[in-house]
């Protein structure tokens, strides 16, 4: 941004980066109008349809006329339903009048962050992380605290640098598990032991589990299920992920009674509410016939997981943790001598395959690309072919 543009522009909109996932799909979909080959493994979104029973209540929705103001907060049968899901497959006893919905889980980490954080307020967040949390933070003033995540220890937390990083001026800990890009999935463990701390120092957590259902093994623990937290745990997620909802824009948060109000009337004041239609066909999303959807769905991604690991640790100069959670691989390149962004760039343009830099993740990302294997099979093992030849050609 020039001097003058800066000048023209709030300071809060200063040194603040949107998604590269989107930047670099409208570069691939460049590429494909001038007639290039692209695979993409840039955006993070599921390429499956959403579940028949939903579409089907949002038609049948829209034909009864549901499009008109809901509350703000968000319908009730849905607020009564995610409640319900929550207390059935968490630790925790979730009071429907906590719930609020928003229109993406995106705009929920917003409005939580610009509810509860005033400038000059800390806020630790893992990194590399979801591009999202930085942002939010730095448009309301507050300061970003990073704490980097170690690829040896499975992209996890280490508690003792939490604690270090923690002030007189921290005000929240933010944790996503299943993670975002790196796939990394916190133990019941660590979420407790970021539990304690919270408790000990008097802070929020917010606690973005918007992969928690697509996982590969043993269910990851959440926040949810940490005793005593409920006056502080602010837990966010959404339908885009497990059910194949971006478009619909549909997320939502679990909040504390005491700071629902505030939440409630920043939600009010910007988005209004969320759509009609979309919020009541949401309410199939809990039944056993999506379930039995999301689970082949979950299905799939292992097995493409599972081949797109194997391919590139194939690869000299690659290696590649097998992540438990979310569709994304997290591959080391750093052998390869050069920065993410140039490899990232140059496998576009010279490779044909769509990826994101590790950088697009912060600063800590460097050494690592992104890919998102939220694509067909047969399209991830052409994808692993190319890389390894345009390794082979650096």
């Amino acid at each position: 941004m020039s001097t003058a543009t800066k000048s023209r522009v709030a300071r809060r909109m200063q040194g603040v980066h949107g998604e590269a996932a989107f930047e670099t799909l409208a570069r691939a979909n460049e590429l494909e109008r001038q007639g290039r080959s692209i695979i993409h493994l840039e955006i993070g979104e599921p390429d499956f349809d959403t579940p028949a029973p939903i579409v089907n209540a949002g038609i049948d929705w829209l034909r009864k006329g549901a499009t008109h103001y809901p509350p703000s907060p968000g319908v009730v049968e849905l607020r009564e339903a995610i409640a319900r899901h929550l207390s059935s497959t968490r630790n925790v006893d979730v009071d429907p009048k906590c719930v609020i919905v928003s229109p993406g889980a995106k705009m929920m980490i917003f409005t939580i962050i610009h509810s509860l954080i005033d400038p000059g307020d800390e806020v630790i967040y893992p990194v590399p992380a979801y591009p999202a949390y930085e942002a939010a933070i730095l448009m309301a003033g507050g300061t970003p605290v990073p704490v980097t995540l170690q690829e040896s220890r499975e992209f996890r937390f280490d508690l003792a640098e939490v604690e270090q990083r923690i002030t007189p001026r921290t005000k929240m800990i933010i944790t996503n598990s299943p993670q975002n890009p790196t796939g990394g999935v916190l133990t019941i463990d660590d979420l407790k032991g970021l539990g304690d701390l919270a408790r000990r120092n008097d802070l929020f957590i917010m606690s973005d589990e918007i992969y928690a259902e697509i996982c590969y093994g043993q269910k990851p623990a959440s926040m949810l299920d940490v005793p005593n937290l409920s006056d502080r745990l602010i837990f966010i997620h959404g339908f885009s992920k497990t059910y194949a909802m971006t478009g619909w824009r549909l997320g939502y948060g679990v909040v504390p009674k005491d700071i629902f109000p505030a939440v409630s009337l920043f939600i009010n004041n910007s988005v209004s509410s969320t759509a009609t239609f979309t919020q009541r066909a949401a309410v199939e999303a809990f039944t056993p016939q999506t379930d039995e959807v999301v689970a082949r769905m979950v299905e799939e991604f292992q097995k493409r997981r599972d081949v797109f690991v194997d391919g590139l640790n194939s690869i000299p100069g690659i290696r590649c943790l097998r992540p438990h959670g979310a569709f994304y691989l997290f591959p080391n390149i750093s052998a390869l001598g050069k920065p993410s962004k140039e490899v990232a760039d140059r496998l576009l343009n010279e490779g044909g395959v769509s990826a994101l830099p590790g950088t697009a993740f912060g600063a800590q990302g460097e050494g690592y690309l992104r890919f998102s294997f939220a694509n067909s099979l047969s399209n991830i093992e052409q994808a692993i072919e190319r890389i390894r030849k345009f390794v082979h050609s650096l």
